[in-house]
């Protein structure tokens, strides 16, 4: 098993360290300070790590974002490790394992990675999943993304979800900025789901999407039309 520790006070991490060098099964141990950090190791690894412990109150962003960041790139398992309980119900929200009320035992720590192995022993989900409102979305399903004051809307076919972040959060996390196309100041397409362009005046342009909604393709990004054709 490989786990990344983050965790901004160094204590924390070596309690951490001490405890897992315990476990046979671990064969490796990576650590970060902070949610930047984190990413930017991840982004580093031949492969993602098996199992992330992680801080929720840390400077450089929260660890319920960077949960949710760490899974589209493929970390199977989650487990919060916190003195806050407040976050407890969003931490479950994004399917974590476990959460850890500092200060725990051994033993309470023992109990998560059982659930850990449990996970870790099931086929492993595709990657390009997102968790919200409690619901695993396929990214691939999700048609545009819109911005809604301090939240995100993603649409999907017939539907859609709020998540509280703001666009350019949205667009920067792992995996997503492969994904769609930032056309406009307040919206971004998945360029799989583009039928149709209808070019305006000025530079400007209509775009229609597989469920018939149309966005408009701003002066500002008439660039991205290359890359959006059907």
């Amino acid at each position: 098993m490989r786990v990344l520790i983050v965790d901004d006070e160094p204590a924390a991490r070596a309690k951490l360290r001490r405890l897992l060098a315990a476990e046979a099964d671990v064969a490796e141990l990576l650590e970060a300070p902070d949610a930047p950090a984190a990413l930017a190791l991840v982004a580093t690894l031949a492969a993602p790590p098996d199992l992330a412990l992680l801080d929720i109150e840390m400077p450089g962003g929260s660890g319920v974002q960077l949960a949710a960041a760490l899974r589209e790139v493929g970390v199977r398992c989650v487990v919060f490790s916190t003195a806050h309980a407040e976050h407890a119900l969003q931490a479950f929200e994004l399917a974590a394992l476990d959460y850890l009320l500092k200060p725990y035992t051994a033993e309470r720590l023992a109990a998560a990675l059982g659930r850990v192995r449990e996970q870790l022993a099931r086929p492993a989900a595709p990657v390009g999943l997102h968790w919200v409102e409690g619901e695993r979305v396929a990214l691939a399903d999700v048609q545009w993304i819109g911005a809604a004051d301090n939240y995100v809307e993603l649409h999907l076919p017939a539907r859609s979800l709020l998540e509280r972040a703001t666009l350019a959060d949205a667009l920067a996390r792992p995996g997503w900025a492969a994904r769609f196309l930032r056309v406009h100041r307040s919206h971004a397409v998945n360029p799989a789901h583009v039928v149709r362009i209808e070019r305006l005046g000025s530079g400007e342009a209509l775009l229609t999407l597989t469920g018939g909604e149309k966005l408009r393709v701003s002066r500002g990004y008439r660039g991205t039309l290359d890359q959006l054709a059907p």
